[in-house]
């Protein structure tokens, strides 16, 4: 009966561990603001203090749940995609600002500011933004990695992206896309 509680107890943790934070989801209802999270990995990504291509916008009637949110796909094959493995396309930090994680804060993340590094999805909050993340990816990155779990219980940022004056001109059209 010991071992079957502490077996029991042992899974606990462990699937408390492995669930995600809260998702950022910004007015538009979904996650990254509507944009396909797949489709960023099929862009060229552009040099570090260049701007990136613009993210490409989700259909409202191609999506998935995922992190209790909402998220929305260019096509059924990004979506089919992101089912076999949510885990790799979704943004680091639960679609949070990583420098600002770094920084030990937790404000949202513009889907238009986007970096890959080592295969995972970083977002920032502003260009102005973006420009002291790619001052030292690296170095922010581990403060962003220490920070984050004491950050990734605490609620998800209620803050809209598209009403920083600093974001103006970082997207042209909202998204998810009407189909």
């Amino acid at each position: 009966m010991r071992r079957l509680l502490l077996a029991s107890a042992f899974s606990l943790i462990t699937l408390g561990a492995a669930q995600a934070g809260e998702q950022y989801v910004d007015e538009s209802g979904f996650a990254l603001g509507g944009y396909d999270a797949v489709a960023y990995f099929d862009l060229k990504q552009a040099p570090v203090g260049s701007h990136q291509p613009a993210a490409v916008p989700g259909k409202a009637n191609i999506t998935v749940e995922y992190n209790g949110a909402m998220w929305a796909f260019a096509s059924e094959a990004n979506r089919t995609k992101f089912l076999a493995d949510p885990a790799k396309y979704a943004p680091a930090y639960d679609g949070h600002c990583a420098y600002g994680i770094a920084q030990g804060g937790k404000v949202p993340g513009n889907p238009n500011l986007w970096r890959i590094v080592d295969g995972k999805l970083y977002l920032n909050i502003t260009p102005t933004v973006v420009g002291f993340w790619e001052s030292d990816i690296p170095g922010n990155l581990t403060k962003a990695e220490s920070n984050w779990p004491a950050k990734e219980s605490e609620a998800a940022s209620t803050q809209s992206w598209k009403a920083i004056d600093d974001n103006k001109g970082t997207y042209t059209a909202s998204a998810p896309i009407a189909n």
